[in-house]
């Protein structure tokens, strides 16, 4: 069953940490094999505080996308993005 996992960005803290964070990622090979259904585009927020950016990755299972999430190469670069912007991300089972 696919499973997604969903980045919510609220809001932009440092923007030259972010910066790290996205030369830094676009380095890391998809092993995991996520197919980007969103990345970045224009959002328009219906219900609750205003999103300001979002990104949605699907992968073939719960325990592909925990995978790449824990990937060594990844938690190596993930303080650029703590440090860069307040975020939600969280993994969803699909249909």
């Amino acid at each position: 069953m696919s499973a997604y996992m969903v980045y919510v960005r609220d809001r932009i803290i440092d923007p030259a940490e972010l910066k790290k964070y996205e030369e830094e990622s676009a380095k890391i090979p998809a092993s995991n094999g996520p197919r980007p259904l969103a990345f970045y585009g224009a959002v328009k927020t219906l219900e609750g505080p205003t999103v300001d950016g979002a990104v949605i990755l699907e992968f073939p299972t719960v325990a592909d996308a925990k995978a790449a999430y824990d990937d060594p190469n990844y938690q190596a670069i993930i303080k650029h993005r703590l440090k860069g912007a307040e975020y939600r991300v969280f993994i969803v089972d699909g249909m």
